[in-house]
């Protein structure tokens, strides 16, 4: 009795120790397993980080800006409204879902479609995308198309452009970076190897691996936040192969990972991922890819470098004239232009389309440095800041003839029936040896797109222009 009441105490106490350490236990390995079995999103996901940089924010906007421009009017805008609407409706939802640690609020990411048939998509730094028309209709799903999207968002995300700059040495080769950024496309081909080609081959040779691979790894962490199954940007290689004469997609340069080899690394990145489960509008996706599909066949990508590639030689729509120094006066008489805009022009002038652009002006006054008396009319993607868009024209205006001055502030002007800036340009032609007077006008029109209008002339023939030039400011309308 005096034993066990003596031990008895003691043994409570060791037992007590053991079922403590027995819940310690359990509990590490309750807490392991709930890790475990944690989302992979958190725990299992692929780490990316941005690559060093050297460059400011605002040198990714500047570049982006600048160079869409370039693109907007070098390369065959589709001007579809419900297409394109459609489109930047996935990308802002993909946009949305980049991880906070690569948001940048000064990027403005902005979606516009080229009317070309390659599969292919390129981003500019600082947000500006271009998605091909050909890759919208080869989609199988929206998945598909927003898979695309969504590496060329990481892209622009994780700061490539100026990272490769960063790398070379120099940001300063802006031909370079478009071809860089071209060469940033899910898929190039030959028609990507031919835009790389634009004096940007030393840049391509680095870049692709590393930054295709990390694009690949963002671009479907992305899809799964935004609600899209990143096995779809695996499939997308799948799609581009099946469409590929000979069954396999070419591998752009010797740089690029084969699109096989990309396929099994989105697959099993995929597998460490949670879908955040999202509707996706496949009644839309089926509704644009049939209307793009009744539109006439548009050319490859190569098609077009070929043409953009003429016209840095010297070639461009008015390179068959030959400047006089005798040119008639404008007709009284007037006529319906009806392309990218509609505008009343004299009927004694000719009209030479461009891309995105048209130039009217009479015989004698066109030739292989532009046009001397006339007007030049364009229509291009706004920004949402009127203000931001003009000057920015004007600047590419003025670098593209450095004989002119701006010779005064924006004022309040109406464009058709549309508000807003005009300001005047001068300075003495090359061409003519006399002091030239540019007018432009710019505005926004009711589809947020900036549309402009620029009035040339020599100084002392004004007033022989006043009325016709009237007549283009009052009827000027985009054609929808």
């Amino acid at each position: 009795m005096g034993f066990g009441s003596s031990q008895t105490p003691g043994i409570e106490k060791r037992e007590t120790a053991m079922k403590r350490t027995v819940r310690q236990h359990l509990a590490a390995y309750l807490a392991i397993f709930a890790i475990a079995a944690a989302p992979f999103t958190a725990f299992a996901q692929t780490r990316v980080e941005r690559p060093k940089n050297k460059y400011k924010v605002s040198d990714d906007v500047k570049l982006g800006d600048e160079n869409a421009r370039k693109i907007e009017q070098q390369f065959p805008i589709l001007r579809d409204r419900e297409a394109t609407r459609y489109v930047s409706q996935v990308g802002e939802r993909l946009v949305a879902a980049i991880p906070p640690q690569f948001r940048e609020p000064s990027f403005d990411y902005r979606f516009e479609i080229v009317n070309a048939s390659d599969i292919n998509a390129f981003a500019l730094p600082g947000g500006p995308m271009f998605v091909n028309r050909g890759m919208i209709e080869a989609a199988r799903n929206e998945g598909e198309m927003a898979g695309v999207m969504a590496h060329e968002i990481s892209h622009v995300a994780l700061r490539h452009a100026t990272a490769q700059a960063t790398k070379q040495g120099s940001v300063g080769n802006q031909l370079g970076i478009i071809g860089l950024i071209l060469g940033g496309a899910i898929l190039g081909g030959q028609a990507g190897a031919q835009l790389g080609a634009l004096g940007a081959a030393a840049w391509m040779t680095k870049y692709s691996r590393e930054y295709e691979t990390q694009a690949d790894t963002l671009g479907a962490q992305i899809m799964a936040r935004a609600g899209y199954d990143p096995r779809d940007l695996a499939n997308m290689f799948r799609t581009i192969q099946a469409q590929n004469k000979g069954g396999g997609a070419p591998e752009w340069l010797s740089s690029h990972p084969d699109p096989g080899n990309r396929y099994e690394k989105i697959m099993r990145e995929a597998q460490m991922l949670n879908v955040d489960p999202r509707p996706t509008n496949e009644r839309e996706f089926r509704r644009v890819q049939e209307r793009l599909r009744a539109l006439p066949p548009a050319r490859t990508m190569a098609e077009i470098e070929k043409g953009i590639q003429s016209g840095q030689t010297g070639t461009n729509p008015t390179a068959n004239g030959i400047y006089s120094r005798r040119v008639a006066y404008p007709s009284r008489a007037t006529q319906n232009y009806s392309g990218i805009v509609e505008v009343r022009i004299p009927t004694n002038w000719r009209t030479f389309e461009s891309g995105n652009s048209v130039q009217f002006a009479p015989q004698g006054a066109y030739g292989k440095d532009g046009i001397t008396r006339g007007a030049m009319v364009g229509v291009m993607q706004g920004s949402g800041n009127l203000s931001r868009d003009a000057q920015a024209y004007i600047n590419q205006v003025l670098d593209g003839n450095n004989y002119l001055r701006q010779q005064s502030r924006f004022g309040n002007a109406y464009l058709g029936d549309y508000r807003g800036y005009m300001t005047t340009l001068s300075g003495q032609s090359p061409i003519t040896g006399m002091t030239e007077v540019a007018t432009v006008y710019m505005a926004y029109d009711d589809y947020n797109n900036f549309v402009y209008l620029v009035t040339v002339v020599p100084a002392n023939e004004s007033s022989r222009y006043s009325a016709a030039f009237n007549r283009m400011l009052t009827s000027f309308r985009t054609n929808r």
